[in-house]
């Protein structure tokens, strides 16, 4: 089958590579080159670089304009893949598949529809969350499931690493989707829009711990939000990333400060008093400064306990 896929982030990579070893890839379509790093150098998706390295026609347009969608016409896919593209496709480009779109998306639908579905699984808590390859529809992820996959949590889980687990077995599942539709054995699921839930595009503001939370939802956010955008707070002026910690297990008698550093447990770290429960901190960074396990950044710190964290 002849397919166009589309995506940028390096997830969307084995996906890429599962269709391309199975089926034609008649082109790449991905977002085009960005400014990055302090110097702001112009820089590829993850996805043109293997797409160079595989030697598949490239696209990077700023706009679907008429030469585009012409452009496309000429390859005469058959079948539009699309993993992690970050683009809404309106009508006049999705008809020039005739046998429609894939979409892969990292969540459980109807739930966390949306941008952002892994950070927010992890931080509603949830015991279960999975893959879904679902037909492209106008309105976002509500189209019908062709196939599905379930994988359980067990709470360690970052962003960064359930991204990578979750576009691991998505490559397969969409690899026996498009076979499916190749032989013409595809089976479709609606969804149910009554289950349906969403999620929004987060923000670097997102971070910014309220200590007047419980130390539960603390914990969830240095997974939800790791790598990017990261947890942080202040600390004498600067700002504090928190990059790693948990909820104490143990007993504390707390004041009513929150985000006030009450001490330290040497199998643990530093503990600080949140809205409900403690707050260990295992690495943590100081502005300007690199990322340390708790002891060394103590011994650069030596009055940082009992201090006040936030505002």
């Amino acid at each position: 089958m002849r397919i166009l896929f589309a995506g940028s982030p390096h997830f969307a990579i084995p996906p890429l590579e599962a269709l391309h070893r199975r089926h034609t890839i008649c082109g790449v379509l991905t977002n085009p080159d960005r400014p990055a790093g302090r110097r702001r150098e112009s820089m590829p998706t993850a996805v043109k670089v293997r797409a160079l390295e595989l030697g598949l026609p490239l696209f990077q347009p700023a706009v679907f304009d008429t030469a585009f969608l012409e452009s496309i016409r000429a390859l005469r896919p058959e079948l539009l893949a699309v993993v992690s593209f970050g683009r809404i496709f309106k009508t006049d480009f999705l008809d020039l598949f005739p046998r429609g779109g894939l979409n892969v998306h990292p969540s459980l639908l109807p739930k966390f529809r949306g941008p952002a579905p892994i950070p927010a699984a992890i931080l509603a808590g949830v015991e279960t969350t999975g893959v879904t390859v679902q037909r492209l529809a106008l309105k976002m992820d509500s189209g019908d499931i062709i196939k599905v996959h379930t994988i359980p949590l067990n709470r360690t889980e970052t962003a960064e690493t359930l991204y990578r687990d979750l576009f691991r077995v998505g490559a397969g599942l969409l690899a026996e989707a498009v076979d499916m539709i190749a032989a013409e054995t595809a089976r479709f699921v609606s969804q149910n829009e009554e289950e349906a839930s969403y999620t929004r595009m987060i923000k670097k503001t997102d971070g910014l711990i309220d200590w007047g939370r419980d130390a539960v939802y603390l914990e969830r956010m240095l997974r939800a939000y790791r790598p990017w955008p990261g947890c942080y707070t202040s600390f004498q002026g600067r700002q504090l990333d928190i990059l790693a910690g948990g909820v104490y297990p143990k007993p504390v008698e707390a004041g009513d400060e929150n985000g006030r550093v009450l001490g330290i447990d040497k199998n643990y770290g530093i503990l600080v008093d949140t809205g409900n429960g403690v707050l260990y901190v295992s690495e943590l960074k100081l502005q300007a400064k690199k990322a340390l396990p708790w002891r060394q950044f103590l011994n650069g710190q030596n009055d940082f306990l009992g201090k006040q964290l936030g505002g």
